[in-house]
């Protein structure tokens, strides 16, 4: 199958992350996936939640946002028409679940971080790419306090589906809106689950189907996992 970008069907597009787009917040990462821009900051503050208060442990949350241009035709920002929407909460809630999954919360000490995770131009994989410039970003900020060791390890996420019959890695906008099975993973190293979201868009699928997908999954994970160390690893540097 010839994709749109030239792209062979286990190829992700071209992923940057950029630690030093913004000056003020604690961490940041600019994370680009194809035409997909996400803007990621982290906030460490002190205190938890009132339920969280005197038991020594911190506290992860995070929020999405669609800026009003980031889909082409412009439409109103949220706190204009009073309420975040479900598929708001919905993602805010998943990236919040995700990188938690990774925390270490008595190392973080009674701190909250906070991800804040800004579509500045989708072009598919939002959810996904929030997930993955998330770390980063959670990373760059906890270490500027000492605190990286409250991140046990990596976590990214990375979407596959079906197109024409054909399992693909990594779906741009054109692919993920006609695909028969569209599916978001979110995973730590060696293949290891932290959260799935599938659904068949046209008919049921396999049990293989399935494993086919969750492989080509971990081989992007994979990949984008790197291409956080190395962009940890120039931040170090600089």
């Amino acid at each position: 199958m010839k994709r749109s970008d030239g792209r062979h069907p286990a190829q992700l597009r071209a992923v940057t992350i950029d630690t030093e787009f913004l000056e003020q917040p604690h961490g940041v990462a600019l994370l680009s996936q194809g035409r997909t821009r996400v803007l990621c900051t982290a906030t460490v503050e002190d205190g938890v939640p009132r339920w969280l208060k005197g038991r020594g442990r911190g506290w992860i949350t995070a929020e999405y946002s669609l800026l009003p241009a980031s889909t082409g035709a412009r439409t109103d920002r949220e706190a204009a028409r009073g309420r975040q929407g479900g598929r708001t909460v919905e993602i805010q809630r998943l990236i919040g679940r995700a990188v938690r999954a990774v925390a270490d919360f008595e190392a973080l000490g009674e701190r909250t971080v906070w991800l804040d995770c800004d579509v500045l131009q989708a072009d598919g994989g939002t959810r996904s790419a929030a997930i993955t410039g998330a770390y980063v970003a959670a990373r760059r900020a906890l270490d500027r306090f000492g605190l990286g060791k409250a991140l046990r390890e990596p976590i990214a996420a990375v979407s596959v589906g079906v197109v024409d019959g054909v399992a693909l890695l990594d779906l741009d906008y054109g692919e993920d809106s006609r695909a028969e099975v569209d599916m978001n993973v979110a995973m730590a190293p060696g293949g290891r689950l932290i959260e799935v979201q599938a659904t068949a868009e046209a008919h049921p699928f396999s049990r293989e189907l399935l494993d086919e997908l969750l492989d080509l999954a971990a081989r992007g994970v994979e990949l984008l996992v790197a291409a956080q160390d190395r962009s940890l690893e120039a931040a170090v540097g600089t």
